[in-house]
């Protein structure tokens, strides 16, 4: 019986493993979109401090990808304020291709990095200090919001992805 069960749960990670999405795909940014709406420093500790540097658009844009794969896999999650709330509104193949970086960010980190923050292996403070992630967006805003900021940093380590390059 034990080994039924053992064989059952391998089964089961596996399928797991099979479903998952490349990491920072575009079916990847959906899930991500996902979980960031159900992370309560994301959607009410964000709103206070981030989201209201918007230039009135009612949005923020997140690009973000894996360095090996090419600037051409990034993905984009629109983030928007109602209610007080920053929730994530879409994620997926770009639609704003010119940013703001005033209000906007770009981000990018090898997958090696984006899995050992994703682990909490170290936050954002010592990410960008070592440029294990680059980042453009306005800095002195995302250095006031490092909590809110590390529950993102965690997202590849919340929602599975495997290695291979987005198509």
């Amino acid at each position: 019986m034990r080994l039924i069960t053992l064989a059952l749960a391998a089964a089961a990670l596996t399928s797991q493993a099979a479903l998952a999405a490349p990491l920072m795909s575009s079916e990847w940014a959906k899930q991500a979109c996902t979980y960031w709406n159900t992370n309560s420093a994301l959607t009410t500790e964000l709103a206070e401090h981030w989201a209201t540097n918007d230039k009135g658009r009612g949005y923020k844009i997140i690009h973000m990808y894996r360095t090996e794969c090419g600037e051409n896999s990034k993905v984009e999650m629109t983030i928007s304020t109602k209610g007080g709330k920053t929730t994530c509104a879409y994620a997926g193949p770009v639609q704003h291709a010119a940013l703001d970086f005033d209000v906007d960010y770009k981000m990018h980190a090898d997958t090696k990095r984006w899995r050992e923050m994703g682990a909490g292996e170290y936050g954002p403070m010592r990410a960008m200090m070592f440029s294990r992630l680059k980042f453009e967006g306005p800095k002195g805003e995302a250095m006031k919001v490092m909590g809110p900021f590390e529950q993102f940093l965690l997202i590849p380590g919340k929602v599975a992805g495997d290695d291979a390059c987005p198509k």
